[in-house]
């Protein structure tokens, strides 16, 4: 009957005669019991989890976003609808403009802009606000904040200039930059959000990934070249140009030759990175190099009929579309390849989720 009242005198007793000095500073026994300790340990990691994970689908939705403004770009350019708007960033004085095709086109394009502006800066500020996602993230986050810049830039340059050949072709450039920053966030932040630990990973396949990537990415900008300038019909047959194997490399034929040799150069790299990687240890990168090179193959068949169809607006939106998603599925194959610090987590090897 008294064993309680005397625990509970030697319990004040000994908080009585405790060293002030002391590096103990638990506030009582229950903070020392196995679920205690444990809960203590996952709350930091468990808020940087949910963190990493809303990073994670800003970021994707951002760049699912901009994946549509870029294919609604092309088809502002086959459509002619680039000054159907000829002030910015008012559409003819006005915020909501008149009911015509054109007009409409080029004022959604610039509607999704600025939705995806305002994704790009959310995202960057979600990253902001936790110092684990800022150490991991923050780079790539103030990159797409500059990008981002760089192409409001360009878009108003675009209309100033006049659907200038050099100022669309940086405006495609800059936007695909920035979807790739965008899709790099996604997977970091996804696999810090998983937890999963880099192993595995295929550094000699890299440079073979790697150079795809660049490829892609050269072979998107000369399309657009050949779109801005329009050259698309310079070659009306294929596989030869004018009934020609090998004309003069010289004014739209020479255009559209580069992008024709620039297909089949990637197509080549293509096919060889997809065969290496049937070798890879993660099967994630065996799965996304497989996708590239059906995707490749695709590529040039819509390329090839988007010319003997006469390139209407539809056929270049989805060629076009098609090397996005090309790029993408390069490009995650490359990050996933790519040896990484002790330590450093990734997307889950999973076949599904390039």
């Amino acid at each position: 009957m008294n064993r309680q009242p005397k625990a509970r005198e030697r319990s004040f007793e000994g908080l009585a005669h405790r060293d002030p000095c002391s590096q103990d500073t638990s506030l009582g026994p229950e903070i020392h019991s196995p679920v205690g300790a444990m809960l203590a340990s996952r709350v930091p990691s468990m808020t940087s989890t949910g963190g990493f994970r809303v990073a994670a689908q800003l970021a994707l939705s951002t760049t699912l976003l901009l994946f549509a403004l870029i294919v609604i770009g092309s088809v502002v350019r086959t459509t002619g609808s680039g000054l159907a708007c000829p002030d910015w960033p008012l559409c003819e004085g006005r915020i909501i403009p008149r009911l015509e095709p054109h007009v409409l086109i080029e004022w959604f394009h610039r509607l999704i802009a600025l939705l995806v502006s305002i994704m790009v800066l959310g995202t960057a500020g979600w990253i902001g606000r936790m110092a684990e996602l800022r150490g991991r993230l923050g780079g790539l986050a103030l990159l797409a904040v500059g990008l981002l810049v760089a192409q409001v830039l360009l878009g108003a340059l675009t209309v100033w200039k006049l659907l200038s050949p050099a100022v669309v072709n940086s405006h495609l450039a800059v936007a695909l930059l920035l979807f790739a920053t965008l899709l790099t966030i996604t997977l970091v932040a996804r696999g810090a959000a998983e937890d999963r630990q880099a192993s595995g990973r295929d550094a000699a396949l890299l440079p073979f990934s790697g150079l795809a990537t660049g490829l892609a990415y050269l072979q998107c900008l000369l399309g657009g070249l050949v779109s801005s300038t329009g050259s698309g019909l310079a070659c009306p047959d294929w596989p030869t140009c004018n009934g020609r194997w090998f004309p003069p490399l010289a004014g739209a034929v020479g255009i559209q030759m580069m992008h024709r040799y620039g297909a089949y150069l990637l197509t080549a790299v293509v096919v060889v990175t997809a065969a290496r990687a049937r070798a890879a240890a993660d099967p994630g990168v065996r799965a996304a190099a497989g996708m590239a090179a059906a995707l490749t193959l695709l590529q040039v068949a819509l390329g090839v009929a988007s010319v003997l169809l006469g390139t209407p607006p539809w056929a270049s939106a989805l060629h076009l579309a098609n090397a996005v998603v090309l790029l993408a599925m390069l490009l995650a194959t490359s990050l996933r390849a790519a040896p990484l610090p002790e330590g450093s987590a990734w997307p889950a090897a999973d076949p599904a989720i390039p």
